[in-house]
């Protein structure tokens, strides 16, 4: 299998009810930062990529359809040369919701990561990640710092994704952009809403006392 879809935006874009939508609508399963914790064949992937190791995308991603979320986005350039014939699908919202969000759940993930009492498979998982996405600070990133780096991402996916294979999407859209960009039938149901602050916490036993 080839990765059909690729996702490009930051986390707390909506990247978890747009990887529910791409599993709904047949792009799936949907690649997501969540895979990476539950999946078991997923961390040694990382972990050499981490490493400094070439990866092959498509060992990476096999059996995946789409990508959506970190680690994946981290690599969407590269990922958009692998999988040429890929559709890229940008979420996106405005900075200072974005921050908000942000600053609320993985930026203060990553500032009590240590103080948060992880399965020994899922803290391994996280040391990772702090390679790819952190260079190896576990600082957490300020509001200045944040935001410019959400809109040099913005601009640069506008500014390498042809516009005919790039689609900026924000969940509250609903189906209608979603499904006339992958040429789906438009569907009427409620567009799924998912992760939430208090979504995303449950998945680490709940939010650290101390920040």
């Amino acid at each position: 299998m080839s990765l059909k879809v690729i996702g490009s935006g930051f986390g707390r874009t909506g990247t978890m009810s747009t990887k529910l939508a791409l599993e709904e609508l047949g792009f799936g399963p949907c690649h997501h930062m969540v895979e990476v914790m539950q999946n078991p064949g997923q961390p040694a992937h990382w972990a050499a990529i981490a490493r400094g190791e070439e990866p092959d995308w498509a060992e990476v991603f096999d059996g995946y359809a789409a990508q959506i979320d970190n680690p994946g986005a981290v690599f969407w350039h590269e990922l958009s040369i692998a999988f040429p014939d890929a559709k890229i699908i940008h979420t996106e919202r405005p900075e200072e919701d974005w921050w908000a969000s942000y600053d609320y759940t993985i930026n203060r993930f990553w500032q009590n990561r240590k103080n948060i009492a992880l399965p020994p498979a899922v803290q391994s998982v996280f040391e990772d990640m702090d390679k790819i996405l952190h260079q190896g600070s576990d600082a957490g990133l300020d509001r200045e710092t944040a935001i410019a780096a959400y809109r040099a991402n913005n601009a640069k996916v506008r500014e390498v994704i042809p516009a005919n294979k790039l689609l900026v999407f924000n969940p509250i859209d609903g189906w209608e952009p979603l499904c006339r960009f992958l040429e789906v039938a438009i569907r009427t149901s409620e567009f799924p809403r998912s992760n939430a602050r208090s979504e995303f916490w449950s998945l680490f036993g709940g939010e650290p006392v101390v920040r």
